[in-house]
């Protein structure tokens, strides 16, 4: 048995089998585990996917969205314990895999033609 197999055998263990296939230009809605004092809560990020990253166990997605006129970007491993759950609640018709470009724009040029299937 080479290493390669070891590894991916030992990942297995930890990969999520729950998840949903989020893709470029779907907005989402991760839940991200907060600690805080003792107790967990979990907090909702809400935001378009403009990137997808590795595979297996690295599996990271980049999420953006704007708050007050601000844009902010997230990057969340999906098979990390710290994430609760991922909803995507609405696709979107994208061109590209990496969607840096929103980056530049603000307002209606910032929004993508909503898919329907």
């Amino acid at each position: 048995m080479n290493a390669q197999a070891i590894i991916r055998s030992l990942e297995s263990e930890y990969l999520k089998s729950d998840l949903t296939q989020v893709e470029i230009g779907d907005t989402v809605k991760v839940g991200v585990v907060i600690q805080e004092g003792g107790k967990e809560r979990v907090q909702p990020y809400e935001g378009v996917v403009i990137a997808r990253r590795g595979a297996g166990i690295n599996l990271s997605i980049t999420v953006r969205k704007t708050f007050q006129g601000v844009g902010v970007e997230r990057v969340f491993l999906l098979h990390s314990p710290r994430i609760a759950n991922v909803q995507i609640l609405r696709r979107s018709v994208v061109r590209r895999a990496k969607l840096y470009y929103l980056r530049q724009r603000v307002g209606k040029s910032a929004r993508l033609k909503q898919r329907f299937n």
